[in-house]
């Protein structure tokens, strides 16, 4: 095991917050979860902390080797309280001297002309991709001028066991599970990246675990993208049910919008599902030895999951 990982913190215990404790206790790590309400999840210590106090921050982080940032405001409260929150665990983060490993998606990249790679540029469209993109540079800054070893792990659209907001959460597998159809925003035809969240986890860990993996970013191994078709197709088949989806259109999330900030905030970033959203991973793939999760094989076990939770 690393010595970056003898006091590792996770932040945020959400699907990947969870994913990383889990990983890092196989790993035989004991590692520290700090959430607001003091979540408690197996092999790890529980510390309720807001991190967004910049000295509730340090003293949280004040003993750690290395930092997972697994966590994020409500989504339509992103540009209030995004950047705000990286900029207070990097302060952290440098009191500490730890290293800090920051989930990242892929909004900053705007709209693509081909597949994605770590290369591609920064060219934002949306209020959230611009977000995204300046907090990422404030992240490579605080790296370049030697004030803390960061690095980013991005991922696709998530989905797997625990995942229920996302694109490909409870309005898709249960709604299978339950003989009705799944939703599916945008072009069914457009072939769109999925990234499986233990994927995700062991990604950050082994990033983390790296001396040489530092100063960049890096993209979580996700399977070949196929349609969003496909993708129910699939679910589907795993699920011993009929594969049928609904389109979810625009004016609908509009309509959504006025009662649910999270459908009004998806609006723009629609452009994912109405073009190709193709993630490569080949980079990742090649310098740690490491392919994703067989995509039927992370279907079948999220739909275990959800049909745990539903029995």
């Amino acid at each position: 095991m690393s010595t970056h990982l003898h006091h590792p913190v996770v932040l945020g215990a959400g699907p990947v917050g969870r994913a990383v404790v889990a990983r890092l206790v196989e790993r035989g790590a004991h590692p520290t979860v700090v959430t607001r309400s003091g979540t408690e999840l197996v092999g790890a210590d529980a510390v309720a902390a807001d991190v967004t106090d910049p000295v509730v921050a340090k003293t949280v982080l004040g003993h750690a080797t290395a930092v997972f940032q697994c966590a994020q405001p409500p989504y339509h409260r992103w540009a209030e309280e995004f950047p705000g929150l990286q900029r207070t665990i990097v302060e952290g983060c440098e009191a500490a001297g730890a290293h800090l490993i920051a989930l990242e998606n892929l909004y900053g990249y705007g709209r693509p002309d081909g597949p994605m790679t770590e290369d591609h540029p920064m060219r934002p469209h949306t209020a959230k991709g611009r977000v995204r993109a300046a907090m990422w540079d404030e992240l490579h800054a605080a790296h370049t001028q030697g004030r803390v070893r960061t690095a980013a792990v991005r991922a696709s659209d998530f989905f797997g066991p625990g995942v229920a907001m996302s694109t490909y959460g409870e309005r898709f597998f249960p709604r299978l599970l339950a003989g009705r159809k799944a939703e599916l925003l945008g072009d069914p035809e457009t072939r769109h990246s999925i990234t499986y969240v233990p994927d995700v986890a062991a990604a950050m860990v082994r990033v983390a675990e790296d001396e040489s993996a530092w100063g960049r970013a890096w993209h979580v191994p996700t399977a070949p993208a196929i349609t969003q078709r496909e993708i129910v197709e699939l679910a589907a088949e795993a699920a011993g049910a009929e594969a049928t989806y609904t389109e979810v259109h625009r004016w609908m999330l509009r309509l959504a919008g006025l009662v649910n900030p999270g459908a009004k905030e998806t609006i723009e970033m629609l452009y994912e599902f109405e073009h190709d959203f193709v993630i490569d991973s080949s980079a990742f793939e090649a310098r740690f030895d490491m392919t994703a999760t067989p995509l039927a094989t992370a279907l079948d076990e999220t739909i275990e999951w959800f049909r745990g939770q539903a029995s």
